[in-house]
């Protein structure tokens, strides 16, 4: 779960760090492609089921839907704002699941602890897009590339609570990816043509990118999550997730050279620290059923 964290938290640096040889919404376009083909021969599917049944037809597109324009949203953001902004911001979606699960399922419902934790997140929000010292330009430019990540992380929790409320929270985890992979790839490749991001130049850097992100992300890391989950407590894993965050930031200094101002830091801190209350809360408040899930 470490070494996915480190994975994971790779993510936007790879993508921006290629991002003058192939634009950010072409790689995602791309790499859900490739990531398709490959989930597409481990789909197991229950007796009876079609891959492409009727049944699945509404939830199916809706949840592709849903992940091509977090996606899209993602690659627009790196445009403006930094990777590790994008990384952190992105990382607020267990805060929105939280919310839109507690006014759908009564089993959802937050805790005070939780309302304590969703608090500070978004005041933590509030903080990293206060107090830069950049020109009004910039500023600007910056600001613009935070709510784009930001509303990444609404659509990736809608996407979450999508999966939980429809007829997909009964279909192998690995159907319900290759939706997402297959339809991301339908909807991004246009897309980046329309939004001028559908430039690629085969070099080095672009192969590496492809690759990372096609086979270890998409395809390998998402494959171990889920086989993790059917052998270890979620509420155990979700601790390590936070650690993203954090490599994400760690990588976009180091490899990125991207600078880090107070506020952001600070405002970090509080997100993180909400998110975690929120998560652990809700898994602890649960425990006894949690245990009975391991399979």
């Amino acid at each position: 779960m470490f070494f996915l964290c480190i994975l994971w938290g790779l993510q936007q640096i790879v993508v921006k760090w290629a991002a003058a040889d192939i634009a950010p919404i072409m790689q995602m376009a791309l790499r859900s492609g490739l990531s398709a083909l490959l989930v597409f021969p481990l789909i197991k599917l229950a007796q009876g089921q079609s891959l492409w049944s009727r049944q699945y037809w509404f939830s199916g597109g809706l949840v592709a839907a849903l992940f091509a324009a977090e996606f899209c949203l993602i690659g627009e953001a790196l445009r403006f704002t930094s990777a590790s902004h994008t990384v952190v911001l992105l990382y607020t979606a267990p805060i929105f699941v939280a919310l839109g699960l507690h006014w759908k399922l009564p089993a959802e419902r937050l805790t005070w602890q939780q309302w304590g934790g969703i608090l500070s997140a978004f005041l933590g929000i509030v903080v990293t897009f206060a107090g830069r010292g950049q020109a009004m330009q910039e500023f600007s430019s910056i600001l613009l590339g935070d709510l784009l990540a930001l509303g990444a992380g609404v659509l990736w929790a809608a996407t979450t609570v999508a999966v939980r409320l429809s007829n997909l929270s009964e279909a192998p985890a690995t159907q319900t990816l290759f939706y997402q992979l297959l339809g991301g790839f339908a909807l991004l490749f246009p897309m980046a043509f329309v939004l001028g991001q559908g430039h690629i130049q085969w070099t080095a850097v672009t192969f590496a990118s492809l690759l990372f992100h096609a086979v270890l992300i998409s395809f390998a890391s998402y494959l171990i999550w889920f086989w993790l989950l059917k052998r270890y407590l979620a509420s155990r894993l979700g601790v390590f997730s936070f650690l993203t965050p954090l490599f994400g930031i760690l990588f976009g200094v180091l490899i990125l050279n991207e600078p880090l101002e107070r506020n952001f830091l600070a405002g970090t801190v509080m997100v993180m620290a909400g998110v975690l209350i929120v998560s652990l809360s809700g898994r602890l408040a649960k425990k006894p059923a949690v245990q009975d899930e391991r399979a």
